[in-house]
């Protein structure tokens, strides 16, 4: 059953065997341990629900620099759009190699070998270095993965709650426990966390199971769980 921020509060809660949803020290943590499930699930799976394309960013005439949107956490593909000034879909993609820095360093030490890129080398979280140099103004298409607009009172619903809400509170509960200080041999339930903690990494299994379902990397590089029986080779 999906989940909504209110019946997401109601469950947490109950499962914390707190006297209310409204406990004003409950309501506190909420915001930390909305964000812990959150990041912890995003860091852990893999999601293609998190992969997005972005072509606002151009690279600039006779330099090698360019900036992507700081919107992405990781980067998984970068085309640059020819000819020069084209949109995606109305020019052609020249996908760009992912290479080192010292590569590019080597092979284009300067700028006067500037033509259309064919390789890119991260410098920082959302710099990078083309080779060649951009002889041009040139569309980049980036594909990457990004964090979505978290759960809270404006955003009452999130791909977490909807399709994988038993990971979400797994995730939260470990959150929870800890704030109860229900961990370590003082506690009143010592085992609590480390139940919700062993858990989560039952349920985190079987979600990045489907992932690479939905991506195609399952067995043989098809869309079905792994058969028992059937080993095709990859």
């Amino acid at each position: 059953m999906s989940l909504n921020y209110t019946s997401y509060i109601s469950q947490v809660s109950e499962l914390l065997a707190l006297d209310s949803p409204a406990n004003p020290e409950f309501a506190l943590i909420i915001p930390g341990m909305i964000d812990y499930a959150e990041q912890r699930i995003y860091r852990e799976l893999d999601l293609l629900q998190t992969v997005v394309r972005n072509s606002t960013n151009s690279t600039t005439l006779n330099s090698r620099n360019a900036a992507i949107p700081n919107t992405f956490v990781t980067v998984q593909s970068i085309n640059v759009i020819t000819p020069a000034g084209t949109l995606p879909d109305n020019g052609t993609r020249v996908p760009l190699q992912p290479v080192s820095r010292d590569f590019v360093d080597y092979a284009w030490p300067n700028i006067s070998s500037a033509g259309v890129p064919n390789c890119f080398a991260m410098v920082d979280q959302w710099n990078i270095i083309v080779g060649p140099a951009a002889n041009g103004a040139y569309r980049m298409e980036v594909i990457g993965t990004i964090r979505p607009a978290p759960l809270s009172v404006s955003n009452t619903t999130t791909f977490l709650t909807e399709h994988l809400p038993d990971l979400f509170v797994a995730a939260s509960m470990v959150y929870g426990s800890g704030w109860q200080k229900n961990f370590g041999s003082q506690a009143d339930d010592p085992g609590q966390s480390v139940s919700w903690e062993n858990q989560y990494k039952t349920l985190i299994a079987s979600a990045g199971l489907e992932e690479v379902r939905k991506k195609f990397e399952a067995q043989a590089w098809a869309s079905r769980s792994p058969s028992p029986i059937a080993s095709p080779n990859r």
